[in-house]
């Protein structure tokens, strides 16, 4: 169903325009032009090039990696649109860089979480749309409203095809464990879960699992996908606890940053499913199936445009 232009614009940054492009595809809508470059010095230069005045504004634009450049997209986009009168401004971040950081581990660091949400706050932006958040406690952290959406519906109907009889859903540490059971209520499987101890950025050591795993084969479920070390681990210790070589892992962001290619190259992985909310390397050495956030993410602008209830698409609790 398509949505009248009146009042409503979409644009875009360099982080993931195919996605963007999937989105007004659904809404039968064409993207706002804007000028994004680089001054010989580095400096960002943006400039929107259609009148914004009084209208709906969104802005669609993961925090990707390169997260700081694509984080300086988005707040100058907020600003231009501010400045040139736009009434509502709507940030779509499908992936939200920094996420991660929303606390002091050894006492000497920042809050980054805070900060990027007081910067996103400052540059206009009034309300916030992300897709499986690394923590529910980051709502607390922004001042503006937060939708969090979750895409584990379409993940776990593009997953269901692939599943056995004697398959199990496996969280790959303690902080999967909510998303690993929802994912077990829709596909009707039970529970294992591995637990680990983080070394460095890079290096992850599974300790143990609990559950039963031998002889069964394994659904691994995540958030996110960034070096690949954590699912690594977790494989090496299900194997080790006689699960079956027929793995399959499944995630709402696949990075593939640092050591992910290689790792996951090595692994006896049957399915590898994420989503297009960030555009992740092409031509990956391993079988990978890509599910799109357009519909969703269309189907969020439309209601929020028209003032209706989001409830049945975000995540609570």
């Amino acid at each position: 169903m398509s949505i009248k232009m009146t009042n409503f614009i979409i644009f875009t940054g360099s982080a993931n325009p195919s996605l963007a492009e999937a989105v007004t595809k659904q809404l039968d809508v064409r993207l706002g032009n804007r000028i994004l470059q680089r001054f010989p010095d580095g400096e960002l230069h943006i400039e929107i090039e259609e009148s914004v005045r009084g209208q709906d504004v969104y802005l669609i634009q993961p925090i990707s990696p390169p997260v700081d450049e694509h984080l300086m997209e988005l707040l100058l986009l907020a600003d231009a649109c501010r400045r040139a009168g736009a009434t509502q401004l709507t940030a779509i971040v499908p992936y939200l860089g920094y996420a991660r950081q929303d606390r002091r581990a050894r006492g000497r660091e920042p809050v980054s979480a805070r900060l990027v949400a007081d910067l996103i706050k400052t540059s206009g932006i009034q309300r916030l749309v992300a897709v499986d958040l690394h923590t529910t406690a980051l709502e607390g952290i922004f001042t503006v409203p937060l939708e969090h959406l979750s895409a584990v519906s379409i993940l776990s109907e593009a997953v269901r095809p692939w599943i056995e009889d004697n398959t199990l859903v496996v969280s790959p540490d303690l902080g999967a464990i909510k998303l690993a059971e929802r994912y077990a209520r829709l596909l009707q499987l039970p529970v294992a879960i591995a637990y680990k101890t983080r070394i460095s950025g890079e290096e992850v050591h599974t300790k143990g699992i609990i559950g039963d795993v031998h002889d069964r084969a394994v659904l691994i479920v995540d958030d996110m996908i960034s070096t690949g070390g954590t699912v690594k681990a977790a494989i090496e210790a299900l194997l080790e606890a006689g699960c079956l070589p027929n793995i399959l892992v499944v995630a709402t962001h696949g990075l593939f940053v640092g050591t992910a290619v290689e790792r996951f190259r090595a692994l006896p992985i049957r399915r590898l499913i994420v989503t297009n909310s960030v555009d992740r390397p092409g031509n990956l050495p391993f079988p990978i199936q890509e599910i799109s956030l357009g519909p969703l993410l269309a189907e969020v602008i439309k209601r929020l445009h028209n003032n209706h209830s989001l409830k049945d698409l975000i995540i609570h609790g």
